[in-house]
């Protein structure tokens, strides 16, 4: 289905609806139309939902481990999601064995969809939020998941590598194979590239606005390896819309 017939359905007013992943009845009581973006906001479009999700993306986690990735949530309505996540079948609870023997909640295979969805948001927000100000803090993993979320595959064609990219205080090594990438913490010998630049040097080559070749020259870039791969990263790697916007549609006179 193309974004402009889901978007017509959202125009479509119905008396009746169907039951799919969780109970409809709700969609009515909050959005009196026939749409999948209204059906998907009742699932995820409460305060800390998405953000639930995020967290979740990375593996399962305790529920100390969810408030800890979500300073400011209170108690009360972190639990309250997560009962509404694991309603709308995006999250289960599962005990581990022991010797851990502890609660973890983990993604559904219906809510590990989501992923893209997390990842494009990601991408569109981080256009206008800009680099961390000085008190901003980051949690040493945030590249696991910020390198997935710009990679887009449709440019990585064939390239393949290993890229060891130190930001400010931080180290990542990313894979790149077969058109999937894996990212981890620190540094692996014999990568094919490795670069150091800061935070705010990152966000200009990965918004394009930085030209990487402008960013070596310029000293912003120490670099052990060629140029060409280090452009061609950051092709494969930025935040740019993954889809051309519609033109216009002329208004009838």
């Amino acid at each position: 289905m193309k974004v402009h017939d889901v978007l017509s359905f959202c125009k479509s007013w119905v008396a009746e609806r169907k039951r799919m992943r969780y109970d409809s009845r709700e969609l009515s009581k909050r959005y009196d139309q026939y749409c999948p973006i209204a059906h998907a906001l009742c699932a995820i479009g409460e305060r800390w939902s998405l953000l639930v999700v995020r967290e979740l993306i990375e593996g399962p986690k305790r529920y100390t481990d969810l408030a800890a990735g979500l300073p400011g949530v209170s108690t009360n309505i972190l639990a309250a999601r997560l009962r509404e996540l694991e309603t709308s079948g995006i999250i289960r609870k599962r005990k581990l064995p022991p010797p851990a023997a502890s609660t973890v909640y983990e993604l559904t295979e219906y809510g590990s969809e989501l992923e893209e969805v997390v990842y494009a948001m990601a991408r569109w927000g981080v256009r206008t939020l800009g680099p961390p100000g000085p008190g901003d803090e980051l949690e040493p993993d945030w590249g696991l998941n910020a390198f997935p979320a710009l990679f887009n595959p449709s440019c990585a064609g064939d390239m393949s590598g290993t890229y060891v990219l130190r930001i400010s205080d931080d180290t990542f090594t990313v894979s790149l194979a077969g058109g999937r990438v894996g990212v981890e913490l620190g540094a692996v010998e014999g990568a094919d590239l490795v670069a150091s630049f800061d935070m705010e040097t990152f966000f200009g080559l990965a918004s394009g606005d930085l030209p990487p070749a402008d960013a070596v020259d310029q000293g912003l870039v120490d670099l052990d390896g060629d140029i060409e791969t280090f452009e061609r990263f950051f092709r494969v790697f930025s935040y740019a819309p993954r889809l051309v916007a519609r033109a216009p549609v002329a208004l009838p006179v």
